[in-house]
């Protein structure tokens, strides 16, 4: 299935995806399962279709902005936009994305195809959206998350998504097991591959964590918490420039 030519599979009923000799089961469509950097490529445009809709569709600028923003993302990242750029070409050749040119724009803009090449809605979406930036969540977490999302009115329906979701076949997400200390249950996206670097860290079983006590502080070797708090800021900073440089461009400023 390419380019979301046909819906995915419910196990409950419903739409059905046909099936053949060689093929036992539905199949993620081609394309998928997405790459970390896809995966935020993708999660921020569905973000900013929904919560900022009057800016969208997204220049190349904007698309890597709101991959490398502070807020609303775990983990924190600093993608180049020639990379950026990359991965938008992939998601495009494969249907995942599109390009977006009205007349009289002066730049080639981006949306996504998440809702057609999986066959699912908005609600979906907002919820893969979620995951893909942020990690494993809880249905509460989700509720609160996708609130500026304008997608759902109540938990229950977040609860109802998620079904929905591990319905789906292949599922889309999945229910993961409780550990120690946690109320409720987390649940992840199953469209992309995930590193050690894009996984999140929230709810993360530490019973292994040793207690071996920290190295005395050296100024001239930062520890990783330094490192990352720094990393923070800089990319916070670099956010901050392009859109101050984009401010400027709109009011016709060419110097300060």
């Amino acid at each position: 299935m390419t380019h979301g030519s046909a819906p995915m599979a419910r196990a409950g009923g419903g739409i059905v995806a046909p099936m053949t000799a060689e093929t036992s089961a539905p199949a993620l469509p081609e394309g998928f399962p997405l790459d970390p950097m896809a995966a935020r490529v993708i999660g921020a445009l569905i973000e900013k279709s929904m919560t900022t809709p009057d800016n969208y569709p997204l220049s190349l600028n904007a698309v890597t902005t709101a991959c490398n923003q502070v807020s609303n993302r775990d983990p924190v990242v600093e993608f180049s936009e020639t990379d950026v750029a990359t991965t938008l070409r992939t998601l495009t050749d494969h249907g995942i994305a599109s390009l977006y040119r009205k007349p009289g724009d002066r730049v080639i803009k981006y949306v996504h195809k998440l809702d057609r090449a999986l066959g699912i809605g908005l609600a979906e979406c907002a919820v893969l959206a979620v995951l893909l930036l942020r990690g494993d969540q809880t249905a509460g977490e989700l509720r609160q998350r996708t609130e500026r999302y304008g997608t759902f009115a109540s938990l229950d329906e977040v609860k109802r998504t998620l079904g929905e979701l591990m319905e789906i076949l292949p599922p889309l997400v999945s229910q993961l097991s409780l550990r120690p200390g946690q109320n409720e249950p987390r649940f992840r996206h199953l469209i992309a591959t995930a590193t050690e670097d894009t996984v999140s860290t929230e709810g993360a079983d530490v019973s292994h964590t040793t207690t071996t006590a920290p190295p005395p502080a050296d100024p001239d070797h930062p520890s990783a918490a330094v490192r990352a708090d720094t990393d923070a800021i800089g990319a916070r900073v670099s956010e901050l420039e392009r859109k101050l440089d984009a401010l400027l461009e709109t009011l016709g400023v060419t110097e300060i």
